[in-house]
């Protein structure tokens, strides 16, 4: 019989110790001090303490738990000396149908992790989905992790034991995250769809209105009909979207209305063609389906399915909102095909600028000749502009795409602002001349101004805490092992959560960037490339986020996003905030890394009924 949180709330510590037995590999200290947390209302409520307990244990205490492991196809495994758990981990992995020449592989990987670490390789090999990851998948995982550094690897062994006591206490529970699943699922299926060049090779590459970006469009809005929306459309820039009528319109609580069932290529937008005056609003809500070339499955995608998943489940219930809900697959958002961005966010708010249709990609492509060629009606852009008098507002879940949720082993990060960002393309000019020849004190290089901006740059962005600088590119034209070089064009692109902070950040870099110039003789070019103000949340939605976060019993972390995101276009005409969920793999994006688990998934879409919830309250 599954174990119960009333059961384990309620019994005496031994007891309660002993009802988790298990968990954490012959450890079983973990689960008694985190008792004192008790009463637990929440499964991840009580992931979470255990995640205290061992954090503030210290590092001798994490040491020993990671040695009280067994090695991955080990000694163990083969004298048959696993505990029961490991056992059963191991054989779903398939670690226990080794063919000689895999167990080989691994026990040298094995040999080469102890000998570098001193402690052995640990892997939740139940993986993300909790269905076990591959031979393949985890002997990739081992000869990558070889190269990390040893104070990174002791926590990231930490944190893959923390997975594996997830899992084990999912199981103990009966928990299965079904929602979850099913959004993990999706964004699975969804990356089948790959480009010419990078599907051979299993990399995953959706670019603006090419034929995997229009079978994605396709693959969305039948799911979407699926999940019972009632109108669904692709519009006149691909955006696909869906909307979940309010109890006063199409449907009410006991008859959800019929989805409308075409699905092809429009130009009006039915999603614009909302409620006469006095009608119910709608909220607004989504993310881009758009991808970097070979990049990851969760990017953007993940703020489709979370909000279609509610949606699914209210229509399955026959349950009705006081308000109507528009989930927004937007067709691009990256900037990949074509210079243009947030194509598919910036037509909601009537930013679509016609110059932008002679743009042309790497094949000489126009972006009007690929509309045509999709069948949009570029006619048609303008009518998809929103009347903001006619929504809630706009919340957007996404990836946090860095590594700060996943080192506090937090599974959800609550949206501040998005960084003001500004970029600059600069060149300093200098004299190239002989490097065995001109004296140190004579010279006028370039690259080594660049270089002392760059660290600069590191510096006054560090002084805020929450800023950031990058010198991304760095090139020195026409450059030569032997020639002090004359010239070096550099980028630099600077982010903080306000405005007030960006610029100040900005004009003391600039400043810098003049005096360098002044004191090693040298000449400046500066463009500036682009500029984005602050998107900070509105106080109000990011208040039901926090409230939402809070129910489910795990921390309300606040941090601001470093990444633009749609939510800051449609921030130009409504209230917006977002919420973000941990990343796998020190949090990595635009990369085939980028990854996260259905249970955080879960977390996700019940923080987001718990939103819809607050709003039907309201």
């Amino acid at each position: 019989m599954a174990l119960t949180l009333e059961q384990l709330n309620a019994a005496d510590t031994a007891t309660a110790v002993q009802l988790l037995d298990g968990l954490y590999e012959h450890s079983p200290w973990i689960a008694e001090a985190a008792m004192a947390q008790r009463p637990f209302k929440s499964l991840a409520h009580l992931k979470y303490a255990m995640v205290q307990v061992l954090e503030k244990a210290g590092v001798q205490a994490q040491l020993d738990l990671i040695r009280a492991h067994p090695e991955l196809a080990g000694k163990a495994m083969v004298s048959k000396t696993l505990t029961a758990e490991s056992t059963n981990e191991q054989n779903k992995a398939g670690l226990t149908q080794c063919t000689p020449e895999e167990f080989a592989q691994i026990q040298q990987l094995n040999a080469d992790y102890n000998a570098r670490f001193g402690f052995p390789f640990i892997l939740a090999v139940r993986g993300p989905r909790g269905t076990g990851l591959s031979k393949q998948e985890i002997i990739a995982t081992f000869a990558r992790r070889l190269s990390n550094h040893p104070d990174f690897e002791r926590a990231e062994a930490i944190r893959n034991i923390h997975r594996i006591a997830e899992i084990r206490l999912n199981d103990k529970f009966g928990y299965e995250p079904t929602l979850g699943n099913d959004v993990w699922d999706w964004q699975e299926k969804l990356a089948q769809h790959s480009e010419p060049g990078y599907a051979e090779k299993g990399q995953l590459t959706v670019t603006y209105l090419t034929d995997a970006h229009r079978a994605c469009a396709q693959r969305i809005s039948h799911w979407m009909r699926d999940c019972g929306f009632d109108e669904v459309e692709i519009d006149a820039v691909g955006n696909v979207v869906g909307r979940y009528h309010p109890a006063q319109e199409g449907g009410n609580s006991a008859a959800p209305g019929r989805p409308k069932q075409a699905a092809a290529p429009s130009g009006g937008s039915a999603a614009h063609e909302v409620a006469s005056v006095g009608a119910p609003r709608y909220l607004l809500t989504g993310s881009h389906y758009d991808t970097v070339r070979n990049g990851g499955k969760y990017d953007g995608r993940l703020g489709i399915f979370v909000p279609m998943a509610c949606v699914r489940e209210l229509h399955r219930q026959g349950k009705r909102l006081p308000f109507g809900i528009e989930v927004v697959g937007f067709s691009e958002e990256e900037g990949q095909r074509y210079k243009a961005t947030f194509l598919g966010s910036g037509a909601l708010i009537g930013d679509f600028k016609p110059e932008w249709l002679e743009q042309k990609d790497a094949d000489g492509i126009t972006l009007r000749e690929a509309m045509q060629h999709a069948g949009l009606c570029i006619d048609d852009i303008p009518k998809l502009q929103r009347d903001a008098a006619k929504y809630l507002g706009f919340i957007e879940v996404h990836i946090e795409q860095g590594p700060v949720l996943n080192e506090l082993d937090i599974p959800l990060g609550i949206v501040t602002s998005i960084n003001g960002s500004v970029r600059y393309i600069a060149e300093y000019i200098g004299t190239a001349s002989h490097a065995g020849t001109t004296p140190m004190d004579r010279r006028r290089d370039a690259a080594l101004g660049a270089a002392e901006l760059a660290l600069y740059m590191e510096q006054r962005a560090a002084q805020d805490g929450d800023s950031v600088a990058t010198m991304g590119m760095l090139h020195v034209p026409s450059g030569s092992v032997n020639v002090v070089p004359g010239r070096c064009q550099f980028s630099m692109d600077l982010r903080a959560p306000t405005d007030v902070q960006r610029d100040a950040m900005v004009k003391d870099v600039l400043a810098k960037f003049e005096e360098i110039a002044q004191r090693r003789g040298l000449q400046t070019k500066l463009e500036l490339a682009m500029q984005a103000s602050a998107a900070p949340s509105a106080p109000a939605w990011q208040a039901r986020w926090e409230k939402a976060v809070d129910a489910l019993g795990v921390p309300v972390y606040r941090m601001p996003s470093g990444a633009g995101h749609d939510a800051m276009k449609l921030h130009e005409i409504m209230p917006q905030a977002m919420l973000f969920v941990r990343g796998l793999n020190s949090g990595i994006s635009h990369n085939p890394l980028e990854s996260t688990t259905s249970d955080d998934m879960q977390l996700a879409v019940d923080a987001f009924a718990h939103v819809l919830q607050q709003l039907a309250s309201e």
